[in-house]
Protein backbone atom coordinates (compact mmCIF):
# COMPACT_ATOMS: atom_id res chain seq x y z
CA UNK A 1 0.00 0.00 0.00
CA UNK A 2 0.98 3.42 -0.83
CA UNK A 3 0.51 4.30 2.84
CA UNK A 4 3.75 2.47 4.28
CA UNK A 5 6.14 4.05 1.19
CA UNK A 6 4.46 7.27 2.42
CA UNK A 7 5.63 6.90 6.03
CA UNK A 8 8.82 5.61 5.28
CA UNK A 9 9.81 8.02 2.95
CA UNK A 10 8.47 10.96 4.78
CA UNK A 11 8.99 9.69 8.69
CA UNK A 12 9.03 13.07 10.25
CA UNK A 13 5.44 13.39 9.62
CA UNK A 14 2.58 11.49 10.76
CA UNK A 15 -0.09 10.81 8.05
CA UNK A 16 -3.55 9.26 8.39
CA UNK A 17 -4.37 6.55 6.52
CA UNK A 18 -7.49 7.53 4.24
CA UNK A 19 -10.67 5.97 4.20
CA UNK A 20 -13.40 5.24 1.81
CA UNK A 21 -16.90 6.36 3.01
CA UNK A 22 -20.09 5.90 1.38
CA UNK A 23 -21.93 8.79 0.48
CA UNK A 24 -25.85 8.50 0.63
CA UNK A 25 -28.62 10.10 -1.28
CA UNK A 26 -32.33 9.70 -2.38
CA UNK A 27 -30.77 10.83 -6.24
CA UNK A 28 -28.43 7.44 -6.07
CA UNK A 29 -31.19 4.98 -4.97
CA UNK A 30 -33.34 6.10 -7.93
CA UNK A 31 -30.70 5.72 -10.16
CA UNK A 32 -29.30 2.49 -8.77
CA UNK A 33 -26.17 3.78 -8.62
CA UNK A 34 -23.85 3.82 -5.73
CA UNK A 35 -21.33 6.90 -4.74
CA UNK A 36 -17.89 6.82 -2.45
CA UNK A 37 -15.03 8.98 -1.38
CA UNK A 38 -11.70 8.64 -0.69
CA UNK A 39 -10.99 10.74 2.27
CA UNK A 40 -7.41 12.09 0.86
CA UNK A 41 -8.63 15.16 2.69
CA UNK A 42 -7.87 13.42 6.05
CA UNK A 43 -4.28 12.22 5.50
CA UNK A 44 -2.86 15.43 7.38
CA UNK A 45 -4.22 19.19 8.35
CA UNK A 46 -2.15 20.37 5.99
CA UNK A 47 -0.16 18.58 3.44
CA UNK A 48 -3.44 16.90 3.04
CA UNK A 49 -5.38 15.38 -0.32
CA UNK A 50 -3.53 15.12 -3.57
CA UNK A 51 -1.03 17.74 -2.65
CA UNK A 52 1.24 15.51 -0.66
CA UNK A 53 1.46 12.32 -3.02
CA UNK A 54 2.53 15.38 -5.83
CA UNK A 55 5.69 16.57 -3.50
CA UNK A 56 6.81 13.42 -2.20
CA UNK A 57 9.38 12.63 -4.56
CA UNK A 58 10.20 15.95 -4.42
CA UNK A 59 10.52 16.05 -0.64
CA UNK A 60 12.53 12.85 -0.86
CA UNK A 61 15.19 13.91 -2.88
CA UNK A 62 14.98 17.76 -0.94
CA UNK A 63 16.07 15.62 1.91
CA UNK A 64 18.78 14.03 0.44
CA UNK A 65 20.21 16.87 -0.95
CA UNK A 66 23.49 18.82 0.15
CA UNK A 67 21.52 21.99 -0.46
CA UNK A 68 18.06 21.00 1.12
CA UNK A 69 16.18 24.06 -0.14
CA UNK A 70 13.21 24.36 -2.35
CA UNK A 71 11.63 27.07 -4.29
CA UNK A 72 8.22 26.59 -5.74
CA UNK A 73 5.42 29.02 -7.32
CA UNK A 74 1.73 29.44 -6.33
CA UNK A 75 -0.94 32.33 -5.84
CA UNK A 76 -2.05 33.58 -2.67
CA UNK A 77 -4.51 30.95 -1.66
CA UNK A 78 -2.58 28.24 -2.99
CA UNK A 79 -2.84 24.87 -1.18
CA UNK A 80 -0.25 23.84 -3.14
CA UNK A 81 1.84 26.35 -1.16
CA UNK A 82 0.50 25.42 2.10
CA UNK A 83 1.38 22.19 2.01
CA UNK A 84 5.06 22.89 0.66
CA UNK A 85 5.58 25.38 3.47
CA UNK A 86 4.34 23.10 6.11
CA UNK A 87 6.18 19.96 4.78
CA UNK A 88 9.85 22.12 4.45
CA UNK A 89 9.12 23.56 8.58
CA UNK A 90 8.78 19.50 9.61
CA UNK A 91 11.97 17.98 7.25
CA UNK A 92 13.92 21.05 8.34
CA UNK A 93 14.04 22.16 4.42
CA UNK A 94 14.51 26.29 3.33
CA UNK A 95 11.61 26.74 1.36
CA UNK A 96 10.62 29.61 -0.91
CA UNK A 97 7.82 30.83 -2.83
CA UNK A 98 7.25 32.68 -5.85
CA UNK A 99 3.88 34.18 -5.56
CA UNK A 100 1.33 35.32 -8.16
CA UNK A 101 0.76 39.24 -8.27
CA UNK A 102 2.00 42.15 -6.44
CA UNK A 103 2.62 41.93 -2.74
CA UNK A 104 -0.82 42.93 -0.85
CA UNK A 105 -1.17 45.50 1.56
CA UNK A 106 -3.13 42.17 4.12
CA UNK A 107 -2.06 39.04 3.20
CA UNK A 108 -4.56 36.39 3.14
CA UNK A 109 -4.77 33.36 5.39
CA UNK A 110 -2.33 31.08 3.43
CA UNK A 111 -0.16 33.53 3.40
CA UNK A 112 0.30 34.25 6.69
CA UNK A 113 0.56 29.99 7.48
CA UNK A 114 3.39 30.21 4.86
CA UNK A 115 5.34 33.15 6.45
CA UNK A 116 4.65 31.74 10.02
CA UNK A 117 5.99 27.91 8.50
CA UNK A 118 9.19 30.08 7.97
CA UNK A 119 8.66 29.73 3.77
CA UNK A 120 9.95 32.84 2.07
CA UNK A 121 7.78 34.99 -0.30
CA UNK A 122 8.56 37.21 -3.21
CA UNK A 123 6.02 38.50 -5.01
CA UNK A 124 5.69 39.30 -8.38
CA UNK A 125 3.52 40.76 -11.07
CA UNK A 126 1.49 38.13 -13.11
CA UNK A 127 2.83 39.43 -16.65
CA UNK A 128 6.46 37.95 -15.26
CA UNK A 129 4.48 34.99 -13.07
CA UNK A 130 3.84 33.70 -16.91
CA UNK A 131 7.70 33.77 -17.88
CA UNK A 132 8.33 31.05 -14.99
CA UNK A 133 9.00 28.29 -16.77
CA UNK A 134 11.76 30.21 -18.78
CA UNK A 135 15.08 29.00 -18.86
CA UNK A 136 16.37 33.02 -18.18
CA UNK A 137 13.98 32.83 -14.92
CA UNK A 138 14.87 29.71 -13.83
CA UNK A 139 18.42 30.91 -13.96
CA UNK A 140 18.05 33.88 -12.43
CA UNK A 141 16.09 32.38 -9.42
CA UNK A 142 19.21 30.32 -9.37
CA UNK A 143 21.96 33.46 -9.26
CA UNK A 144 19.70 34.65 -6.57
CA UNK A 145 18.97 32.23 -4.16
CA UNK A 146 21.60 29.38 -5.22
CA UNK A 147 21.27 25.86 -5.67
CA UNK A 148 17.51 24.47 -4.54
CA UNK A 149 15.08 21.77 -5.43
CA UNK A 150 12.75 23.19 -8.14
CA UNK A 151 8.98 21.92 -8.01
CA UNK A 152 7.08 23.50 -10.70
CA UNK A 153 3.45 25.21 -9.78
CA UNK A 154 1.26 22.42 -8.14
CA UNK A 155 3.46 19.69 -8.75
CA UNK A 156 3.06 19.61 -12.63
CA UNK A 157 6.02 17.36 -13.72
CA UNK A 158 6.88 13.62 -14.34
CA UNK A 159 7.68 13.64 -10.80
CA UNK A 160 4.34 15.04 -8.98
CA UNK A 161 2.57 12.61 -11.62
CA UNK A 162 4.46 9.19 -10.36
CA UNK A 163 3.85 10.28 -6.97
CA UNK A 164 -0.01 10.89 -7.83
CA UNK A 165 -0.17 7.08 -9.08
CA UNK A 166 0.15 6.15 -5.64
CA UNK A 167 -3.11 7.40 -4.93
CA UNK A 168 -4.56 4.53 -7.32
CA UNK A 169 -3.75 1.95 -5.00
CA UNK A 170 -5.77 2.85 -2.43
CA UNK A 171 -8.67 1.34 -4.58
CA UNK A 172 -7.27 -0.70 -7.77
CA UNK A 173 -9.03 -4.02 -6.35
CA UNK A 174 -12.20 -2.25 -5.21
CA UNK A 175 -13.56 -3.03 -8.88
CA UNK A 176 -15.05 1.18 -9.57
CA UNK A 177 -16.60 1.30 -13.05
CA UNK A 178 -15.98 5.12 -12.46
CA UNK A 179 -13.28 7.06 -10.42
CA UNK A 180 -13.83 11.13 -10.07
CA UNK A 181 -11.64 13.92 -9.58
CA UNK A 182 -11.16 17.83 -10.09
CA UNK A 183 -8.65 18.82 -12.05
CA UNK A 184 -6.52 21.86 -11.70
CA UNK A 185 -2.72 21.08 -13.28
CA UNK A 186 -3.74 17.88 -14.54
CA UNK A 187 -0.47 16.30 -12.73
CA UNK A 188 -2.90 13.83 -10.38
CA UNK A 189 -5.28 13.00 -13.04
CA UNK A 190 -2.54 12.57 -15.29
CA UNK A 191 -0.77 10.24 -12.44
CA UNK A 192 -3.93 8.35 -12.53
CA UNK A 193 -5.29 7.73 -15.60
CA UNK A 194 -1.30 6.42 -15.99
CA UNK A 195 -1.45 3.99 -13.10
CA UNK A 196 -5.12 2.56 -14.21
CA UNK A 197 -4.94 -0.91 -15.32
CA UNK A 198 -8.33 -2.01 -15.38
CA UNK A 199 -11.41 -0.92 -17.30
CA UNK A 200 -12.55 1.84 -14.93
CA UNK A 201 -13.05 4.77 -16.68
CA UNK A 202 -10.83 7.84 -14.62
CA UNK A 203 -13.17 11.06 -15.11
CA UNK A 204 -11.84 14.67 -14.63
CA UNK A 205 -14.19 17.63 -13.89
CA UNK A 206 -12.04 20.79 -14.57
CA UNK A 207 -12.36 23.97 -12.45
CA UNK A 208 -10.52 26.35 -14.65
CA UNK A 209 -12.45 28.31 -17.40
CA UNK A 210 -11.31 27.95 -21.17
CA UNK A 211 -9.34 24.43 -19.90
CA UNK A 212 -8.52 22.74 -23.24
CA UNK A 213 -5.01 21.12 -23.52
CA UNK A 214 -5.31 17.90 -22.12
CA UNK A 215 -3.72 15.76 -24.55
CA UNK A 216 -0.95 18.44 -24.55
CA UNK A 217 -0.09 18.33 -20.81
CA UNK A 218 -0.83 14.17 -20.82
CA UNK A 219 1.67 14.21 -23.54
CA UNK A 220 4.22 16.64 -21.70
CA UNK A 221 3.57 14.03 -18.50
CA UNK A 222 4.28 11.04 -20.29
CA UNK A 223 0.86 9.69 -20.24
CA UNK A 224 -0.66 7.46 -23.11
CA UNK A 225 -3.36 8.97 -24.54
CA UNK A 226 -5.09 5.51 -25.72
CA UNK A 227 -5.79 4.92 -21.82
CA UNK A 228 -9.57 5.23 -21.17
CA UNK A 229 -10.57 8.74 -19.29
CA UNK A 230 -12.96 11.48 -19.73
CA UNK A 231 -12.68 15.43 -19.51
CA UNK A 232 -15.46 17.83 -17.91
CA UNK A 233 -15.36 21.27 -18.44
CA UNK A 234 -18.80 22.28 -17.69
CA UNK A 235 -18.66 22.64 -13.47
CA UNK A 236 -16.07 25.72 -13.26
CA UNK A 237 -18.44 27.91 -12.24
CA UNK A 238 -16.75 30.94 -13.72
CA UNK A 239 -13.20 29.78 -13.58
CA UNK A 240 -10.34 28.88 -11.08
CA UNK A 241 -11.17 29.81 -7.25
CA UNK A 242 -14.76 31.59 -8.62
CA UNK A 243 -17.90 30.74 -6.75
CA UNK A 244 -21.46 31.40 -7.19
CA UNK A 245 -24.55 31.07 -4.44
CA UNK A 246 -25.61 27.65 -6.06
CA UNK A 247 -22.08 26.14 -5.27
CA UNK A 248 -22.09 27.04 -1.94
CA UNK A 249 -25.67 26.21 -0.90
CA UNK A 250 -24.42 22.62 -2.19
CA UNK A 251 -21.88 22.77 -0.14
CA UNK A 252 -23.67 23.63 3.24
CA UNK A 253 -26.17 20.33 2.16
CA UNK A 254 -23.48 17.91 1.23
CA UNK A 255 -22.16 18.80 4.74
CA UNK A 256 -25.45 18.92 5.92
CA UNK A 257 -26.11 14.98 4.74
CA UNK A 258 -22.78 13.70 5.53
CA UNK A 259 -20.48 15.33 7.64
CA UNK A 260 -18.28 16.10 5.32
CA UNK A 261 -16.43 19.17 4.19
CA UNK A 262 -16.05 20.30 0.55
CA UNK A 263 -13.58 22.81 -0.78
CA UNK A 264 -14.80 25.27 -3.03
CA UNK A 265 -12.27 25.58 -5.69
CA UNK A 266 -11.91 21.92 -6.53
CA UNK A 267 -13.88 19.47 -4.66
CA UNK A 268 -17.12 20.70 -4.30
CA UNK A 269 -16.67 21.75 -8.08
CA UNK A 270 -16.52 18.02 -8.93
CA UNK A 271 -19.41 16.51 -6.35
CA UNK A 272 -21.51 19.20 -7.65
CA UNK A 273 -20.93 17.61 -11.49
CA UNK A 274 -21.02 14.01 -10.28
CA UNK A 275 -24.20 14.94 -8.85
CA UNK A 276 -25.53 16.57 -12.11
CA UNK A 277 -24.59 13.89 -14.08
CA UNK A 278 -26.10 11.10 -12.04
CA UNK A 279 -29.41 13.45 -12.90
CA UNK A 280 -29.22 13.25 -16.29
CA UNK A 281 -28.52 9.72 -16.55
CA UNK A 282 -24.96 10.18 -17.66
CA UNK A 283 -23.65 7.31 -15.55
CA UNK A 284 -25.82 3.62 -16.36
CA UNK A 285 -27.35 1.60 -13.66
CA UNK A 286 -25.17 -0.44 -11.76
CA UNK A 287 -22.40 2.40 -11.74
CA UNK A 288 -20.04 2.47 -8.61
CA UNK A 289 -18.19 5.77 -8.72
CA UNK A 290 -15.48 6.46 -6.78
CA UNK A 291 -14.87 10.50 -5.96
CA UNK A 292 -11.49 11.76 -4.68
CA UNK A 293 -11.68 14.46 -1.97
CA UNK A 294 -8.27 16.03 -2.48
CA UNK A 295 -8.22 18.39 0.67
CA UNK A 296 -6.89 22.07 0.54
CA UNK A 297 -9.82 22.99 2.86
CA UNK A 298 -7.60 25.38 4.46
CA UNK A 299 -8.83 27.47 0.98
CA UNK A 300 -12.57 27.70 2.97
CA UNK A 301 -10.91 29.95 4.99
CA UNK A 302 -11.80 33.05 3.23
CA UNK A 303 -15.94 32.22 3.11
CA UNK A 304 -17.84 32.46 5.74
CA UNK A 305 -19.06 29.54 7.70
CA UNK A 306 -20.71 26.84 5.58
CA UNK A 307 -21.10 24.44 7.91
Amino acid sequence: MPHSRITEELPEITFNEPVISGIKNDLFERKKVELSMLRLDEIHRYVSGNKLFKLIYFLKEAKRSSHKAIITFGGAYSNHLAATAFAAKELNLKSLAVVRGEKPKTFSPTLIFCSDKGMELEFISRSSYQKKNEKEFLEELKTKYGEHILIPEGGFSIKGKEGATLINEYFADQNFTHVCLPVGTATTFAGLVDANKNATEIIGFGVLKNFNDIPARFKELDVDLKKKYSFIKDYHFGGYAKKTNELISFMKGFYAENKIELDFVYTAKMMFGVYNLIQKNDFPEGSKILCIHTGGLQGNQSLEVIR
